[in-house]
């Protein structure tokens, strides 16, 4: 197994420029300090999220990817908390969490809303695994399925919210043109520019006409943090609601004009 030192010595003697090695050695040895940081949170409070929209939940031990404390804690994507919190008002009647890794969402939302079913997707085994795993533990029921194609939307007939986190496969998901039925979904996505399509804004230019859209961006999550880190340096507390983001990653709040107009 190669141990951190290696990883850091092969990080800074890579062929790139000083600030990107450096850059990259910095995560490493931030990634590393989180887990030790994780592993203590674990073994004082054990895996039950600490608060947040999803308090209580019985989590997993590892996330499928990403980060793991800000989920414990309770303060993950807290940008996204003020629409949790209304979510039992706008009546779905199916919830599709495409990019569902460890199913962190799609069990938060069953607990939240257990008459309402949840499709949990992802394309990875090992994600689908851990997120049956996570409904086993809530005793709650997923639909847990691998990958969603653009089609599968057509399928859905009553009131439904799409959930999507897919690292850059929204462009060619959310695509109204050939998926119509979007255009009467609300969809809550994150947008996620890369070198080779930079504009994030992309998806919802697509959904002007029919949806009534709010960008909102990831910050730095305010959250009191459990006794334990009273004693912790302030780098560590702040690592601790770290969410591991290489660059900023707004989420796209679309709710179908149609929608609003029926309830």
């Amino acid at each position: 197994m190669t141990s951190v030192a290696e990883m850091l010595d092969k990080t800074l003697a890579a062929a790139q420029p000083e600030a990107l090695r450096f850059n990259g050695a910095l995560r490493l040895l931030a990634k590393y300090r989180c887990n030790l940081i994780q592993s203590a949170l674990v073994k004082a409070h054990g895996v039950d999220v600490q608060g947040g929209p999803f308090k209580g939940m019985h989590f997993v031990e590892q996330a499928a990817e990403g980060c793991h404390i800000p989920k414990l804690l309770g303060c993950y994507e807290q940008e996204l908390h003020p629409f949790i919190s209304g979510i039992g008002a706008r009546n779905y009647d199916a919830i599709l969490n495409i990019g569902c890794a460890e199913g962190y969402y799609a069990a938060g939302f069953k607990r939240l809303l257990p008459a309402v079913t949840i499709v949990a997707c992802d394309t990875q085994a090992k994600a689908q695994a851990a997120c049956g795993e996570l409904a086993r533990r809530n005793d709650v029921t997923l639909d847990i399925r691998g990958t969603f194609a653009p089609a599968d939307f057509g399928s859905w007939q009553g009131k439904t919210l799409v959930w999507c986190d897919i690292e850059g496969g929204e462009r060619d998901l959310l695509d109204p043109v050939a998926a119509p039925r979007l255009r009467n979904m609300d969809i809550v996505v994150e947008l996620h520019p890369t070198p080779e399509h930079p504009d994030a804004g992309i998806v919802p230019k697509r959904f002007g006409e029919t949806h009534n859209i709010s960008i909102v961006w990831p910050r730095i999550a305010r959250y009191d943090l459990p006794p334990m880190f009273r004693g912790m340096s302030h780098l560590d507390q702040l690592l601790a609601v770290w969410e591991w983001r290489s660059t900023p990653t707004p989420w796209a709040i679309m709710l179908a004009k149609s929608l609003a107009q029926s309830d």
